[in-house]
């Protein structure tokens, strides 16, 4: 009778499984953060167009722009004119804009767009081969999880699991090749 795996076998061989798919999957998972970035860069500025949205946030760019040259020249008049004993209110000196954050913003606008769009380019990524591919990764690795987790001996299990991570390129045991002899020149 073949004997049960213990808890620690069970671990060891989840570890190792981690260890072999972990390098792969965050190699996919940067390559499709590459790619999600272009495609919502470009997702922004169709779906900006598209609904309307690339008016508003210039008209609110400009808008904002002249806020700023507005509120610069009231600054700059205040200083001019104030009496020589006279010191500014708080508002007037504080560097940071007075604008509030309770108020929209241009900001807050290309954040909106940024987020439905990015949201687009993520369904998009998914058909794309590298999308597919870090799929086919996770899936991989949940398979191998799962068949570590449902495994009755380690030698069975060890087969399955070549089988399994051949289909990533690997071999689950992998030969070790000797370090070389270094010798000490003194």
């Amino acid at each position: 009778m073949t004997r049960a795996m213990t808890k620690y076998q069970l671990e060891h061989f989840k570890s190792k499984v981690r260890r072999q798919f972990e390098p792969l999957i965050e190699d996919q998972e940067l390559l499709v953060k590459q790619f999600k970035a272009k495609a919502t860069d470009v997702a922004v500025a169709k779906l900006s167009k598209k609904i309307g949205a690339d008016k508003i946030i210039k008209a609110l760019a400009e808008a904002e722009k002249r806020l700023e040259e507005a509120r610069a020249t009231a600054i700059t008049f205040f200083e001019k004119k104030k009496p020589q004993d006279a010191e500014l209110d708080y508002s007037f000196r504080r560097k940071k804009d007075s604008y509030s954050d309770s108020k929209l913003s241009l900001s807050d606008c290309e954040d909106q767009l940024r987020t439905w769009a990015s949201n687009q380019a993520e369904k998009e990524l998914e058909r794309r081969p590298e999308g597919a591919r870090l799929r086919q990764l996770k899936e991989l690795e949940q398979k191998a999880l799962d068949t570590v987790m449902e495994a009755g001996t380690p030698d069975s299990l060890a087969i399955t699991l070549n089988s399994i991570s051949e289909k990533i390129g690997l071999k689950w045991n992998q030969d070790l090749t000797a370090l070389p002899n270094i010798k000490n020149e003194n």
